[in-house]
């Protein structure tokens, strides 16, 4: 029978690499579970087969690294079709997590040829294009997210969006599931927002964004996309673990001429990411949607109300980040729990690199959301100038109540 395993082999340039955590099944050893797994995700199925030629053999997965648990599987280009994502995740993250051979098995990280980077659209903006939309170059960027989620008519919607950005939030977004609703109509809900954006733009003279949500049906989805553009918006926002990578592909292709910058929200992702012994890690989603094209992704907030250590976030950062052959560089989002005090920390953490989004910590303020806004703008002042926030809220009353409100 075929052997899946190659202690001595050297990966070629062109080789696809998976770094795998492995629990076998009882009574299974890790080789051989490693080889069932090389075998399924490649060439190979549970018994030889007749038609199995000896050119065939050429394409089948090696196993070229065992330290502990940790499997380390090359694959030879020629099993994946370029620009096609979901083949390729059918391949290397398809029935290998259903098998009898392993009890637990976690795809940590994927290192992608530049034959196949170079097969997709990468980012359109990135860091450095989002900059330079706003303007704004050498702070993190603030943002806040609609609150409640849903239950806000279009024209309440659009007035909570100018209360934040007139108290200082650059960017305003909505929740993960704030579609198109009886109570809330996408199409009006864009225009009346949207129209609240001008006036806070020239109100405050500060460059403001709205990023509505377009998840749906990937046909209504672009019809979504394509309203945003005619209605003078420049971001939208999907929910990408839920409409699934090829409509995320569909998206960045017509994102070529739309020109809107593609906003990453993860609902969902702990269904694949939370269990550290199965499943698929944040970083691997991390970089294929760096390889898709989106702009901007959730990575965790360390500080928050999310599950991930910091290390998982800074990891979730770093391949946003990282050379790339040649990518434009993510713009990390941290989101999730987050209030003005938690600042200064997730300044350390995340650099100035970063979307810095606060919903309730901005709507909950108890003077309101423009009094939540100011607090944020206040808060990162202060971070950035080394300030304590307790000195810092002497003189700034919105800060000051803040911390009277969270400091506990």
């Amino acid at each position: 029978m075929m052997s899946y395993i190659d202690l001595n082999y050297s990966p070629s340039r062109n080789d696809l690499i998976c770094l795998f955590k492995v629990e076998s099944a009882k009574g299974i050893s890790l080789k051989k579970a490693a080889e069932a797994i090389a075998s399924e995700s490649s060439i190979g199925t549970w018994t030889e087969v007749k038609t199995m030629k000896p050119r065939i053999k050429k394409l089948g997965a090696k196993v070229f690294e065992i330290k502990g648990n940790y499997v380390k599987i090359a694959y030879p280009f020629e099993l994946f079709e370029p620009g096609n994502l979901p083949q390729i995740l059918s391949s290397i993250a398809g029935n290998i997590f259903g098998m009898k051979a392993v009890k637990n098995l976690r795809l940590e990280d994927v290192i992608f040829p530049e034959k196949l980077i170079k097969s997709f659209k990468g980012p359109k903006f990135g860091i450095e294009g989002i900059r330079e939309l706003l303007k704004i170059y050498n702070r993190p960027l603030t943002g806040t997210i609609i609150k409640p989620k849903v239950g806000l008519s279009e024209k309440e919607h659009a007035k909570v969006a100018y209360d934040a950005w007139i108290g200082g939030i650059d960017i305003v977004k909505d929740d993960e599931n704030l579609s198109n609703l009886s109570f809330n109509k996408f199409s009006k809900r864009v225009l009346e927002t949207l129209k609240m954006r001008d006036k806070a733009e020239n109100e405050t003279g500060e460059r403001k964004i709205y990023m509505p949500n377009i998840t749906g049906e990937i046909d209504t989805m672009l019809q979504r996309a394509n309203f945003v553009k005619a209605a003078g918006g420049e971001y939208a926002m999907v929910d990408i673990i839920t409409v699934g990578y090829s409509a995320l592909q569909t998206l960045r292709n017509a994102n070529e001429s739309l020109s809107l910058v593609l906003h990453a929200h993860r609902a969902g992702h702990a269904a694949i990411t939370k269990n550290q012994k199965h499943g698929i890690a944040m970083k691997v989603i991390a970089k294929l949607v760096r390889i898709i094209g989106f702009d901007q992704l959730h990575v965790g907030t360390i500080v928050g109300k999310m599950f991930e250590s910091k290390e998982e976030v800074l990891e979730n950062c770093k391949v946003l980040k990282e050379e790339m052959f040649g990518l434009k560089k993510v713009m990390p989002v941290a989101s999730g729990g987050l209030h003005p005090l938690h600042i200064p920390e997730l300044l350390k953490n995340f650099g100035n690199d970063v979307v810095l989004q606060f919903g309730g910590g901005c709507h909950a303020h108890p003077l309101g959301t423009v009094a939540g806004a100011k607090a944020i703008r206040q808060a990162l002042d202060a971070a950035l100038q080394k300030i304590d926030l307790k000195d810092y809220s002497k003189i700034h009353k919105e800060l000051k109540i803040a911390l009277e409100k969270w400091g506990k």
